[in-house]
């Protein structure tokens, strides 16, 4: 335990108290083995050359005329302590300097080891006590003041329509959302900069992709309203059964076709199977050409209106071409043609016979190839072209040309039932 120096003024002395132990590095502890307060009387130092009494109250006063002695026990305690700890005279694991007490005669000495003289008590000077235990944690100290507030960030704005000189601050940053435009950042001097596209170039076109599955059928929609009624289909015309086949009897009673021998012993050309042409359904060619070759008419200067142009070349207008050009004339192709009188066939003869339009010798030419017992000669037509010429069919090499009415070719008659 510490023993307290307590200082009072006594015979002009200065006190030791317990401060100036503690600045002298001299804290004084008890031994454990001592067990009490030490009750120091006076004595004198034989080895510090000091002496010192006590009072009743324990007060420990050492004279005025002692005072360097103080000083100097402190400085020869430090070092012996540290002389006699390099001695090995510090038998304390806390390392303190022992020194004896006797308690009957009150003398402090140092007996230079580790141990003291028989009946005197230990004492350790400057050793550690033992660590105390940690004192509570204190409490939670007083908030800090707020910091001072940061700058304000940039803004990012955007808008429909580029950005006006006098909107935002330098730094921000405006987006226009319909052209994909990029303006800033903002500058302090020159305000927006020229706006940047966001958009990129487009791409390469991609490879077609493969088709899709067909999809399930749909629906059936709602029926259609009726169409309109359709025009007449042609009528067939009702086949006769007037014509001599390939028997080639006497009795002509089979339906008339394309080079079978019609009613006037003829050869048939042509059949309106459609119903095309008013007024007939078969072209009889006559059983031969006339005996000689004639002029197309007698009359080579004037024109025949009924038998000239466009019209006079169709197929039906031949009995109408005939009948215009016997009126104008005496003698000629036409002239012969319409008295044509066919032998007897089939018990009788046929008198209707005509000169052909030019469209008709074109039927009886591409119909009638190796029948009928034509020739490759120049057939006169009776299709008038202007006022002194007309048309003939060359059935040799088939082409169509017209001549002079004076020149001479064969005329084959033709009727129409």
């Amino acid at each position: 335990m510490r023993i307290k120096a307590l200082a009072s003024s006594c015979r002009g002395g200065w006190p030791l108290d317990s401060q100036s132990v503690k600045q002298s590095a001299s804290t004084v502890l008890t031994s454990q083995s001592v067990g009490l307060v030490l009750q120091l009387h006076r004595f004198c130092s034989r080895e510090f050359y000091f002496c010192g009494e006590r009072d009743m109250k324990n007060k420990f006063f050492i004279p005025s005329s002692n005072k360097s002695s103080v000083g100097l026990l402190i400085i020869a305690l430090v070092i012996g302590g540290i002389s006699a700890q390099a001695a090995g005279l510090l038998n304390s694991p806390a390392g303190g300097y022992l020194v004896c007490v006797n308690p009957k005669t009150k003398v402090v000495t140092h007996p230079g080891k580790s141990t003291c003289p028989k009946g005197s008590k230990k004492l350790v000077l400057g050793a550690r006590g033992v660590a105390g235990a940690d004192g509570i944690t204190g409490a939670a100290g007083i908030a800090g003041k707020d910091g001072a507030n940061g700058k304000d960030g940039k803004t990012l704005w955007n808008g429909v329509k580029d950005p006006e000189s006098t909107l935002g601050a330098p730094g921000d940053i405006f987006i226009n959302s319909v052209t994909k435009t990029l303006f800033g950042p903002k500058d302090l001097a020159t305000g927006w900069p020229a706006g940047v596209s966001m958009v990129g170039p487009t791409g390469a076109t991609g490879a077609p992709g493969s088709n899709g599955g067909s999809g399930p059928a749909g629906a059936t929609g709602q029926a259609g309203s009726n169409g309109i009624n359709g025009t007449d289909a042609t009528l067939k015309i009702t086949e006769l059964s007037l014509c001599d086949g390939v028997d080639d009897g006497t009795v002509a009673d089979e339906i008339c076709k394309v080079g079978m021998r019609g009613p006037g012993g003829g050869i048939i050309f042509f059949v309106d199977y459609n119903d095309q042409y008013t007024g007939f359904n078969y072209l009889e060619a006559a059983p031969s050409e006339l005996p000689t070759t004639l002029t197309w008419s007698n009359n080579t200067s004037t024109s025949v209106p009924g038998a000239n142009g466009w019209a006079a070349r169709a197929v039906g207008r031949g009995q109408t071409n005939t009948t215009d050009i016997v009126r104008s004339s005496t003698s000629g192709a036409a002239f012969s043609a319409d008295a044509y009188v066919s032998p007897t066939f089939n018990g009788g003869t046929k008198s209707d016979w005509f000169l052909g339009s030019l469209g008709e010798m074109k039927l009886m030419y591409d119909n009638l190839q190796g029948l009928g017992g034509l020739a490759d000669v120049k057939y006169w037509s009776s299709t008038e072209v202007l006022s002194v010429g007309a048309w003939f069919q060359d059935f040799s090499r088939g082409y169509q040309v017209t001549d002079s009415k004076s020149a001479t070719y064969y005329v084959r008659p033709v009727r129409a039932f």
